[in-house]
């Protein structure tokens, strides 16, 4: 069964970490906990993640928030009714007016059910989203970690994340994706909440800074 985390156990879950990694000690003495970040399981919130794919967050919030402007309300049938130009005007690439709306087909086509996948394990949900068109394991582990709240995703994907990993241990920027995978495998079964304190330190402490 898939463990989850929330805010009743997630300083908990931070502090077991601790315990067992001095550095991931060291960023909560120094930065203190992370934020909670999450985000609600939604359409809207699905086509947000598809926004920051391989963009700013800056960028992607202002294309999600222009939406919202000309739309008020993001749901599949209102995003159908858009135009390409329309979803141009919302600062949405091609690709990803596209994947807007083949998610929002989906959707209304009962081809996924996003209050499903609350009840289904990982592995399960991953090859639901990534059959659809412009998902992949980055968008998902996003979907798992922040919607869902599983607590043993780590994004390999995510750069930012494998490159606190890498300052955190001092680790060659060479250190390959397997390496790296197997050096997040220490925070098993809570590889999500370690991943947070990850984006913690990358968002708080100086680029070149070491703890």
């Amino acid at each position: 069964m898939f463990k989850t985390f929330d805010h009743s156990n997630y300083h908990a879950i931070c502090d077991e970490l601790a315990s067992a990694d001095p550095d991931l000690a060291q960023i909560i003495s120094k930065y203190g906990y992370p934020p909670l970040w999450s985000r609600p399981n939604t359409f809207e919130t699905l086509v947000h993640i598809i926004l920051e794919q391989q963009v700013s967050l800056a960028s992607a919030l202002s294309a999600l928030n222009k939406m919202k402007e000309r739309v008020q309300e993001i749901t599949p049938a209102r995003i159908l009714l858009l135009t390409d130009e329309e979803f141009k005007a919302c600062y949405f690439s091609r690709q990803k007016t596209s994947y807007s709306k083949y998610l929002a087909e989906a959707i209304l086509s009962e081809q996924i059910n996003l209050n499903e996948l609350e009840k289904l394990p990982d592995d399960v949900i991953r090859a639901k989203l990534t059959s659809l068109k412009g998902i992949g394991n980055w968008t998902t582990d996003v979907y798992l970690m922040f919607v869902l709240q599983h607590a043993d995703t780590f994004p390999i994907g995510d750069l930012a994340a494998v490159n606190a990993l890498k300052r955190l241990k001092n680790l060659p920027k060479e250190t390959t994706r397997e390496g790296v995978i197997a050096m997040a495998e220490q925070w098993a079964p809570h590889r999500t909440v370690a991943s947070m304190l990850l984006w913690h330190f990358y968002l708080s402490a100086p680029r070149t800074a070491k703890l």
